[in-house]
């Protein structure tokens, strides 16, 4: 036997290890998990070829996920850089005819292309699409006053089930269509509730920048019902940002997702430990077993 090839005993050790862990992996094999990206994952190149390589290794265990992504700082970023005003409408951007534009420019195009070839690049085969594309998230204007953003009404869950048959991972922009064309700016955890329910996903992960959702002592909490998380918004324990990202979960919970998770995207491989660990990594919300 070769100085460098490892013993017997080694390899036994060594598949025993694996044995032990291939359980796990067959946990979610077949799984359709949703995952909204943005935050801590986005912001730098290792934290995104970490990403990458977490949603491949998912992929090679049979898992089919689907990322929808944001891009807020970098939509700031290239309006500013365009000389694009906004003007705000109780504390909500108005998305005018210009700035919808820069929206699609900079979702579809600069942040969506970097997330598909950082998972290109770690082996993976994925695919650049909007809302827009084979009219996957049809809309209708949230409020006219806010102009261009948009509501999901309708989604086409055959598409992206037809991705996912040849193992291609679709990264969605979150970008909708108008019945009548017209393009529509989209919350990203909207986007991505909406998606999860059109597909009945197994899992919908909200990657965010807060370690969890926290009870009044400010501990976070690891699971709850979609009751307790009405109870504690109405005792305002829940509030500020974290209201619209809860209430996405109890929409797409309502609509078919088994369930949601707020993941502290700031962990490394922070969906692979929300899926394959005993404690996972943020705080998990699903009806009562």
């Amino acid at each position: 036997m070769s100085a460098d090839m490892p013993s017997d005993t080694e390899w036994l050790a060594t598949a025993e290890t694996l044995s032990k862990a291939l359980p796990l992996f067959q946990r979610y094999a077949g799984a359709t998990v949703v995952i909204k990206l943005g935050g801590h994952a986005m912001g730098s190149d290792e934290a995104m070829r970490s990403f990458a390589r977490d949603i491949v290794l998912m992929s090679h265990v049979g898992v089919n996920p689907v990322i929808v992504h944001g891009g807020g700082p970098m939509i700031n970023a290239m309006l500013k850089k365009q000389g694009v005003v906004s003007e705000f409408v109780a504390g909500k951007r108005v998305t005018d005819a210009a700035t919808i534009e820069v929206v699609e420019m900079v979702l579809s195009g600069l942040v969506g292309k970097r997330i598909v070839q950082a998972i290109n690049e770690e082996g993976g085969r994925a695919i650049g699409i909007s809302g827009k594309d084979a009219q996957l998230m049809i809309c209708e204007q949230t409020d006219p006053a806010l102009g261009f953003v948009g509501t999901p009404v309708e989604c086409n869950p055959k598409f992206l089930r037809s991705l996912s048959d040849t193992k291609v991972i679709p990264v969605i922009a979150p970008i909708g269509t108008g019945r009548n064309g017209e393009t529509f700016n989209v919350n990203g955890d909207t986007a991505a509730g909406a998606i999860a329910a059109s597909l009945n996903a197994d899992r919908l992960l909200l990657l965010t920048d807060v370690a969890g959702l926290k009870d009044a002592n400010g501990e976070v909490v690891s699971e709850m019902t979609p009751e307790a998380i009405r109870q504690m918004t109405e005792n305002g324990v829940i509030s500020g940002g974290m209201i619209p990202k809860t209430q996405t979960a109890l929409d797409a919970i309502e609509g078919g997702v088994r369930a949601v998770v707020i993941v502290d995207g700031r962990a490394p491989h922070a969906c692979l430990l929300e899926l394959y660990t005993e404690r996972g990594a943020g705080s998990l919300i699903r009806m009562p077993r």
